[in-house]
């Protein structure tokens, strides 16, 4: 059974609670794959497959919605990893008919898992934790102030370094008198993406050391945060330059901040 612990709380009830349903429909998928006494179980897939269509399409809806609401600079990719997940449920909905029930029913399940994890702790758990729009936009956002020292030296002088990172990439940003910025870019996001795993290690090896009872939701969110980099569509940063930019230091910024000052410091 895959159980809905509290790493998985993003901190607003109504989608708290709509997330524990998802999680039942993949319990639900997961005593169906183990029933050795049921041979067909064509029409019961099929089942869980129009379920989790209709319960994703209300849960999206109402994220979403919330999303609006509070002006969360996450929307648009949000969206876009909904799409997403919708088309996967409708690819393996269209094979049904043709692939050997339990092959459909492993694919989804380790699809499900792996997608709804990686989800909830790399995306959402930020839209409880968010802070209005109207305090963020007063933040110094490239500047490691008091508030963030977690009293690890160490981890500090790491968090540093990321906010050192992310500062060069908004000063290219922000350098009016260079059009074509693609490559220094693209050479700074590896960057930041080489020193945050080192960083995420670091801290990773620190919490095994302790015994730190947050260590599997820290794995998870770091996991989430390189898989989101690793995603960056080129492309799309090559041809809308400075709008994706400005919106990818806004995933950044915010990520790294409330990253710190909801979970690093917990650890000391």
């Amino acid at each position: 059974m895959y159980e809905f612990t509290d790493d998985c709380l993003i901190g607003v009830e109504k989608l708290d609670n709509e997330h524990r349903e998802l999680f039942r429909i993949i319990n639900e998928a997961m005593n169906l794959l183990g029933n050795e006494f049921k041979e067909d179980k064509y029409d019961d897939i099929v089942q869980i497959l129009n379920e989790l269509k209709d319960y994703t399409e209300y849960h999206f809806r109402h994220e979403e919605k919330y999303m609006e609401e509070i002006n969360h600079p996450e929307l648009l990719l949000q969206k876009r990893q909904h799409m997403e997940f919708t088309a996967k449920i409708n690819e393996l909905d269209a094979i049904v008919d043709f692939r050997e029930q339990h092959e459909v029913l492993e694919e989804l399940l380790k699809y499900l898992v792996t997608w709804l994890y990686r989800h909830i702790i790399g995306s959402d758990i930020m839209i409880g934790k968010m802070m209005p729009m109207e305090q963020w936009e007063k933040q110094p956002k490239f500047v490691f102030s008091d508030e963030y020292y977690t009293g690890i030296e160490f981890v500090d002088n790491e968090h540093k370094e990321l906010f050192r990172i992310i500062e060069d990439v908004n000063q290219v940003i922000m350098n009016d008198y260079v059009h074509d910025k693609y490559d220094e870019i693209v050479r700074l996001l590896e960057e930041l993406k080489n020193y945050t795993q080192y960083h995420f290690n670091d801290e990773e090896e620190y919490m095994t050391k302790i015994g730190y009872e947050g260590l599997g939701a820290q794995k998870k969110a770091h996991d989430a945060f390189i898989n989101r980099l690793e995603e960056l569509d080129l492309e799309e940063i090559d041809d809308n330059q400075q709008q994706t930019l400005e919106e990818l230091m806004e995933f950044l910024t915010s990520w790294l901040v409330n990253h710190i000052l909801h979970m690093d410091k917990k650890i000391k």
